[in-house]
């Protein structure tokens, strides 16, 4: 089938997105491409979907119109894509919802190219996040760093990917590009929150209490603390500790510490600097000319996704912070980390060249990763992803008997890894092992790439 369906004779280009940070990396991939595609968005309902103002504002700046973007239920997506002729689907989701949808995308006929990518940092490069994307045709990635460490890794482990470059959508036309830092002349101190890091109460009390500092330092300036979602609304990630909460829980605060549910965007218009354990807001502010300080209280670790943000010398204290020391990235650190010539994105080009596979009868089949468990393990994996959203009696049938066989295989788990404890020989008398922060040692997965 001809990639010309559109009566422009354009390639027709569907998103597929929920939650709030992959809705507003869609939204702003899909409308760069300007008149190039014919670029449409389906909000797909799942547990964690946006609501309309976080819809409302990924859309803000992003190039796509309202009138390109419509919400459907997960009954229907299929027949939407068929009705939609869709010639390339762009997966903007958590690694699970990637891994059902693409296999769904893989059943049409004929296919869609099949797009997905990662909304903002994405290092470390996890084997999770290219396993979860296999029947994927392209995997986008928004660093030179991030090109070279995911193809390492597929190299590694034998999952093989084609990988492409993009530019970040929010570090396009980047100041610093143009020869130095410039900021926006503005007084705030801005908090970049993140819903699992750290991933600790305690250490994020300790956060909140830095906050507290710093507005009590200069009561004439404001600390602004950016929250990802408003009171009811979901995040990509479950946030457990909420900052409102946990200031509130100091007592009274000073006037001029306040939370935003705002834009990002918006909270930089008025911000002397950023401050951040890891979030990718950090590259929104260096595009802006904004200085950063990229809080060292937990360490640097691959948990903590800050690697990229300590190669680029922006690791501050607590002391940094209150005393708003921010700093800008060492400019050798920018080429290879988010801050590339333009010229050198390339995903365009591998999308079309696989389009022009597909118009051939060329487009080569992806196949899941191998697993056991046929269409039970499937309809498992959907109902999972999907929650609520999933209404199939499969997979009710496959949750019913999955959950209490999750419950038994995780107990066995743990049974085994205390009898194997139970014999390893005690070391040393008084040896001892000192962490900086529980969140650096945990054990358990911090995010779902």
């Amino acid at each position: 089938m001809s990639p010309r369906t559109t009566p422009g004779g354009r390639p027709r280009v569907v998103a597929i997105a929920d939650t709030d940070s992959y809705v507003k990396w869609a939204a702003a991939l899909l409308g760069g491409v300007e008149t190039r595609w014919d670029a449409s968005l389906l909000v797909l309902d799942t547990p964690l979907v946006v609501s309309d103002a976080q819809l409302a504002s990924a859309l803000r700046g992003s190039g796509l119109g309202q009138d390109r973007v419509e919400r459907i239920a997960y009954p229907g997506l299929a027949a939407r894509l068929a009705q939609l002729r869709a010639d390339a689907v762009v997966i903007g989701a958590r690694g699970p919802l990637v891994r059902v949808l693409a296999r769904d995308i893989a059943a049409l006929e004929p296919r869609p190219v099949v797009v997905t990518g990662l909304p903002g940092i994405s290092i470390p490069a996890t084997r999770k996040a290219v396993v979860y994307r296999l029947q994927s045709d392209l995997f986008v990635v928004h660093s030179r760093r991030e090109v070279r460490e995911f193809g390492a890794l597929s190299a590694r482990t034998g999952y093989a990917h084609r990988y492409a470059l993009a530019t970040l959508p929010f570090a396009r036309g980047a100041v610093t590009a143009g020869g130095g830092p410039h900021g926006t002349g503005g007084s705030d101190l801005v908090f970049a929150t993140q819903a699992k890091v750290p991933a600790e109460r305690e250490d994020r009390l300790r956060v909140a209490r830095v906050l507290v500092r710093a507005a009590e330092a200069d009561p004439s300036r404001r600390v602004v603390v950016k929250l990802r979602a408003a009171s009811g609304e979901h995040q990509t990630h479950v946030e457990v500790d909420g900052y409102p909460e946990l200031l509130a829980s100091l007592g009274p605060l000073p006037p001029n510490l306040v939370t935003s549910t705002g834009s990002m965007g918006g909270a930089l218009d008025t911000a002397e600097g950023l401050v951040t354990v890891s979030s990718t807001a950090a590259i929104e502010a260096i595009a802006r000319g904004i200085p950063v300080i990229a809080l060292d209280t937990f360490g640097v670790s691959p948990r903590l996704i800050n690697e990229t943000l300590a190669d680029a010398d922006l690791l501050g204290s607590e002391d940094d912070v209150v005393a708003r020391r921010f700093r800008h990235p060492d400019p050798e650190w920018l080429d290879e980390n988010y801050f590339h010539a333009p010229d050198t994105d390339d995903w365009t080009i591998h999308v079309e060249a696989l389009l022009a596979q597909r118009s051939a009868g060329r487009l080569p089949a992806r196949a899941p990763v191998a697993r056991r468990g046929g269409a039970l393990r499937d309809a498992w994996e959907r109902k999972v992803a999907l929650g609520r959203s999933d209404t199939s009696a499969s997979g009710a049938l496959a949750y019913a008997v999955g959950v209490p066989l999750r419950s038994v295989l995780r107990l066995t788990k743990r049974t085994r890894r205390s009898l194997a404890g139970a014999v390893q020989q005690p070391g040393p008398v008084g040896s001892s092992t000192q962490v900086r922060s529980t969140s650096a040692v945990r054990t358990s997965t911090t995010r779902t790439p």
